[in-house]
């Protein structure tokens, strides 16, 4: 059981990110997740998006003050060990502002383009990610289009990779997870790399042939 405003054996996470009507990404499918690791997720929505499995239709941002209050109640009562980070929207500096002095460990997805290839996120919001956010982040987990608008790099190999992961590196987050979902061949790899020391850990599956990715 949670208590608000004291410790517990259960895992409490905080999103922030986006609610997908589709059920299958943003908010929804964070405590989908969190609920099967056993994990008490509470939610911080940043906008609404109006989508299916065919792609984005519409979205509408949640007022800043909105999106603050939410982030502020969450922490005031049930408290959090961990926060993620999803689709900023037009909150970008709010959240940023709201995070300022909370001392948690995150966990960013840059999430940059719907799947369908929607803008999610602005240059403005862009720019507060990658010099507010991004240096303080536990873990980054980009997918490969979003690796290149961060950073100008395509992987496409080792050195590619490597190269993107110093200029992650270099902004100050040296923990990513590249998500290679978006990647060609009969294999799908995620690889989770250290920017500190060099190590990548390889994480490999059959690619599956089916358009049911939501």
């Amino acid at each position: 059981m949670i208590k608000s405003g004291h410790s517990s054996l259960i895992p409490r996470l905080l999103v922030i990110a986006g609610s997908d009507s589709g059920g299958g990404a943003g908010i929804q499918a964070d405590l989908k997740t969190a609920q099967a690791f056993g994990v008490y997720a509470q939610t911080a929505i940043t906008a609404i998006t109006v989508q299916n499995t065919m792609g984005v239709r519409d979205v509408h941002p949640v007022p800043g003050p909105v999106v603050r209050g939410q982030i502020e109640a969450c922490l005031a009562d049930i408290g959090a060990d961990v926060l993620k980070i999803g689709m900023l929207g037009s909150a970008a500096a709010v959240v940023a502002d709201a995070l300022r002095d909370v001392k948690l460990p995150l966990v960013l997805d840059p999430v940059l383009l719907s799947s369908s290839g929607a803008v999610l996120l602005d240059e403005a919001g862009i720019a507060i990610l990658k010099t507010r956010l991004l240096p303080r982040a536990a873990l980054l987990t980009p997918n490969l289009p979003e690796v290149e608008a961060l950073t100008g790099i395509a992987v496409r190999d080792d050195a590619s990779l490597r190269a993107a992961l110093a200029v992650f590196t270099a902004l100050g987050c040296p923990h990513v997870l590249f998500k290679g979902g978006h990647g060609l061949g009969n294999v799908a790899e995620d690889v989770l790399a250290d920017g500190e020391t060099g190590a990548l850990q390889r994480l490999a599956a059959p690619r599956q042939a089916t358009r049911h990715t939501h």
